[in-house]
């Protein structure tokens, strides 16, 4: 039997058929939020991780169930990984969906509440440029050399006063103690790395759980924190087997743990949230996800798992 080759015509006609229903599975991924669960020595219970919300009109009422699924799972504490705009708002309005957050919450900046790299090109150059122009050594760190005028630091501080206004407590190269039952968490916000504002304080010696948070996983040092927590790839977005492959071998990181060679473990988040396509979120095989540390029992009834 002579098997034919498809035509042109043949598979332009397949990909018209498919696009559809790809489109309308991706639209319907990037909606599917999952929870996941992290297992961390030492970290108190019940602390949500999200990121990346771009928080717009078009995506409003899906933030709005993410918060509701965080209240849901009654956090000890939420961590809000930046990127909380798409950097073209006239102004922040949509940022009052905050105030409905039932747990204390505490936030960095990302590259998009600062107006930087939010393009195809832009975000090409400010990547490029971390690689060949910063420091990210703990002991010697410097990213002033992309603090290049082109950040809008009053867009960044407007964006601020109105989380704080919501009960959004944005650390700006700053930490926190904060109690969590009979524990102490210490809190360690980095601004955002693509601005070139990030510049790490110093962080008197603890005991006390230690979490840095940093928008962008490339920007990060190897500080002396027991967790890292960043988000800025959304995964990836379209995590197609061989990107998989590659982010699992850590080749590179999009998404997932990060801990090997004796390194501070990282987790970079999938994010809430997706970059847009003609107005709407798409996502492959990459679905948001709410990071749930050391959840207590109930929690863990809650989303209908075990210890």
């Amino acid at each position: 039997m002579i098997l034919k080759t498809p035509s042109t015509w043949h598979m332009a006609l397949f990909m018209l058929i498919m696009l559809p229903t790809m489109t309308g599975y991706m639209a319907w991924e990037a909606r599917a939020v999952e929870v996941t669960v992290l297992s961390i020595d030492g970290a108190p219970e019940g602390i949500i991780y999200i990121t990346d919300p771009h928080v717009r009109a078009s995506n409003i009422d899906h933030v709005q169930e993410v918060i509701r699924e965080v209240n849901r799972l009654n956090p000890s504490l939420v961590l809000i990984g930046g990127d909380f705009v798409t950097g073209k708002e006239e102004d922040f309005a949509s940022q009052e969906v905050w105030s409905s957050l039932n747990a204390p919450a505490y936030a960095v900046l990302g590259n998009h509440d600062y107006r930087v790299g939010i393009d195809g090109p832009t975000g090409i150059e400010r990547t490029l440029a971390t690689s060949t122009s910063t420091v990210v050594a703990a002991g010697a760190y410097d990213t002033s050399a992309l603090n290049d005028g082109s950040a809008d630091t009053a867009f960044a501080d407007d964006l601020t006063a109105a989380l704080e206004e919501n009960g959004v407590h944005v650390l700006r190269n700053e930490f926190v103690r904060i109690p969590i039952g009979d524990e102490e968490i210490v809190i360690v916000g980095i601004d955002d790395g693509w601005a070139g504002m990030a510049n790490p304080p110093e962080v008197p010696a603890t005991d006390a759980f230690t979490v840095y948070l940093i928008h962008e996983p490339s920007c990060r040092a190897d500080w002396d924190a027991d967790l890292i927590l960043a988000g800025h790839t959304h995964g990836g977005q379209f995590l197609f087997p061989v990107v998989k492959q590659l982010n699992d071998f850590g080749v590179i990181e999009l998404a997932g743990m990060f801990d090997s060679d004796g390194r501070t473990p990282t987790y970079i988040s999938r994010g809430v949230c997706s970059a847009s396509f003609a107005g709407v979120d798409l996502r492959f095989n990459c679905r948001p996800e709410i990071v749930l540390i050391n959840p207590t029992e109930e929690q863990l009834q809650t989303i209908g798992g075990s210890a």
